[in-house]
């Protein structure tokens, strides 16, 4: 087993991976920001490593910084988290290069889903139904407007080297196709460097389903069951719950099924996620994260599994320590994300915790590296707390996240936690009747 894992992230998933690493017996190195100087990850570390200054791409995304502090710590393993490098196949390649084990997948796997064309691609070959639209990158405007009458309009042309919502533009008309695809190439680059993009049909009303799967190098695979994160505003989930209240139990097992045989079919090894939009019965494949999500606890929550201690053994060559028939789901998971911004407009809130008071009681998890007298920098993404709470149905879920939002207390800045509260009294999110759209409408209808 690792003696020693640099943590190549901050905030709360390098606490997370903090955790999971000293409950193995293994010592951690954090590597840190001049802005994170305090942060809760750098304290509880073993060991710290400042590399930069405060922005990203002098710190956590400074690839010799980072391999040079795995070298001075003399570290086994480098854990990169998600956000930052933690998808990036050059870093991974790197990593192993210089004599370290990268805890996730192979950097060959990491760069065909990185690219959304080639995974789409390899997702075919696997059985995996897509959404409909096109095979290679659109190269000029007369092959988008081809494609585009062939799927028929709505269309949606996306980033074939990135994620988030960047490079991404919804064409209703024909009309609009040639502003949209300049739009999108020049996005893709400014933003991936990458300015290839493909085109899918735009589906008007999906739900937006993931399975969590692993594997490991021994050719075995599991699925974790289901999560739905359709909550969504500006493309970046807010709430994921597990299970979906949209599946019945025919279809989460047959997706869970197509999920495990395409990673046993692509040989891949370590944590990720397939990404699914599901409407009028149908899944169809965009994605695959070859790395932890940000909403794995709530699939922590129903199965017991712990997801990064999983992925450390698989990394230091074990076999999975579980086998799908040794997984059950218990109940319901629901995860807030809690964010540094006013609930009303989202501008960021960054500054000092005045006062800080997480909830607690039965079946509720909080990880935050916040606490009082800590200052939120404003340099970095704005999530600063995931809320998870678990019951034996969803309704008693419901309930024991009203209570826990209500006891929350993070003095000091402004949060998304009086949002949250909103979103879940609403009636239809209380029936389970939401998809990707709903809370851009919800949050409009309030303005």
């Amino acid at each position: 087993m690792f003696e020693k894992v640099l943590i190549a992230n901050r905030g709360e998933v390098a606490l997370r991976i903090h955790r999971a690493c000293k409950e193995m017996g293994i010592q951690t190195v954090a590597v840190h920001s001049t802005a994170d100087n305090d942060a809760m990850h750098v304290r509880l570390a073993d060991e710290s490593v400042c590399i930069g200054p405060p922005p990203a791409s002098q710190s956590y995304l400074n690839i010799p910084a980072i391999i040079s502090a795995a070298i001075i710590a003399n570290a086994d393993a480098i854990h990169p988290g998600y956000g930052f490098l933690s998808e990036d196949a050059n870093f991974a390649a790197i990593v192993e290069e210089h004599g370290f084990t990268f805890i996730g997948p192979s950097p060959d796997h990491m760069r065909i889903m990185g690219d959304k064309i080639a995974a789409k691609a390899a997702m075919v070959d696997a059985g995996v139904p897509v959404v409909p639209g096109s095979k290679d990158a659109l190269t000029d405007m007369q092959s988008a407007r081809n494609m585009a009458e062939e799927i028929g309009y709505p269309v949606l042309l996306k980033a074939a080297g990135g994620g988030g919502g960047r490079g991404m533009k919804i064409v209703e008309r024909p009309d609009e196709l040639a502003a949209a695809f300049s739009a999108a190439r020049s996005e893709a680059a400014a933003y991936f460097g990458n300015d290839t993009i493909y085109m899918e049909k735009f589906l008007t009303g999906p739900r937006h389903i993931e399975i969590q799967v692993m594997g490991d190098s021994f050719g075995n695979a599991i699925s974790m069951g289901e999560r739905d994160c359709s909550l969504q505003r500006r493309h970046q989930k807010v709430l994921e719950e597990a299970g979906s209240p949209a599946l019945n139990d025919d279809q989460r097992d047959s997706i869970s099924k197509i999920s495990r045989t395409a990673v046993e079919n692509l040989g891949y090894s370590g944590a990720g996620t397939l990404e699914f939009l599901f409407q009028d019965g149908e899944f169809y494949f965009i994605e695959m994260n070859t790395r932890l999500q940000v909403e794995h606890p709530v699939t922590e929550m129903v199965t017991g599994i712990d997801i990064v201690r999983e992925q450390i053994m698989v990394a230091d060559g074990a076999a999975l320590s579980l086998r799908q028939e040794d997984i059950t789901i218990s109940g319901h998971a629901i995860e807030c994300r809690i964010n540094a911004e006013s609930p009303i407009d989202f501008t960021p809130s960054p500054g000092l915790i005045t006062d800080y008071h997480p909830p607690g009681g039965l079946g509720v998890r909080v990880d935050s590296g916040l606490y009082s007298g800590y200052r939120v920098p404003s340099s970095y993404d704005s999530l600063v707390s995931k809320l998870i709470v678990h019951g034996a149905t969803r309704n008693e879920c419901l309930m024991r996240l009203r209570r826990s939002l209500e006891e929350y207390v993070i003095g000091g800045i402004e949060t998304t936690i009086p949002l949250l509260q909103r979103v879940i009294v609403d009636p239809d999110f209380i029936n389970g009747d939401y998809d990707i759209g709903w809370l851009e409408k919800f949050v409009e209808a309030e303005e």
